[in-house]
């Protein structure tokens, strides 16, 4: 009976230390598992810690967009022409009858003083002899043009014109002669670009070879573009 108790007892002790041996691993697992958590927190915290600390990524700064390019200046509107040009129809009656056609170019120097260039034929019959004569001529002149109002101007022009002369029957001569012609026109639009004038002149060097009467009067009418 008493080895009985005895063995119950040391049953009981070892029980009792089995109890302790794995109270005491459940201890240290459970010591050991909250140092591996807490070493976690401490490398997690930190980072953490680095995430809310670090500064916001920084946005690039607000560029001013370029302005717009700037339209383009209106090309400036051409200014009146300068250069005109026309024909005139030159007519003088009497014993000494002529036709003349006379183109001619004109360039503004200013808008109310003109100067310019004509280029002359002319057709001619003379009856101032007991046989007519015909005959024809040409030649150029320059000229100058004061306009004290749009639809009035003076005139000048120096004119050389060689003309055919009658030697005989068979036989014609030509010669030079120089004229300064004075006087002035009216000129009256016609349409768009285009006016009509008439003209007046006479001749003030009366050279001895000219075939026209003595201050005789050269009426003459045409049309010029852009005068």
């Amino acid at each position: 009976m008493f080895r009985v108790s005895i063995l119950i007892a040391l049953l009981s002790l070892i029980s009792v230390s089995a109890f302790a041996q794995q109270a005491d691993t459940t201890a240290a697992a459970a010591k050991q598992k909250a140092d591996t958590t807490a070493a976690a927190a401490a490398v997690v915290a930190p980072a953490a810690a680095a995430a809310v600390v670090a500064p916001a990524a920084v946005a690039p700064p607000q560029t001013t967009p370029p302005p717009p390019p700037a339209a383009a200046a209106p090309a400036s509107q051409p200014g009146p022409k300068k250069v005109y040009y026309g024909g005139t129809l030159g007519l003088s009656m009497g014993d000494y009858f002529r036709i003349s056609v006379t183109p001619f170019v004109g360039y503004k120097l200013k808008p109310f003083l003109h100067i310019g260039g004509k280029a002359t034929y002319e057709y001619i019959e003379d009856s101032r002899y007991s046989e007519k004569m015909t005959s024809s001529s040409y030649g150029g002149s320059i000229f100058s043009r004061l306009m004290p109002q749009r639809n009035i101007y003076l005139h000048a022009e120096y004119a050389y014109i060689n003309y055919e002369h009658g030697v005989s029957e068979l036989e014609t001569d030509r010669y030079w002669v120089p004229f300064l012609y004075v006087g002035g026109g009216l000129v009256k639009p016609i349409g768009l670009n285009a006016s009509a004038y008439v003209e007046v002149l006479v001749d003030v060097l009366q050279d001895d070879k000219s075939p026209y009467e003595d201050w005789a009067p050269f009426i003459s009418a045409g049309v010029g573009v852009g005068f």
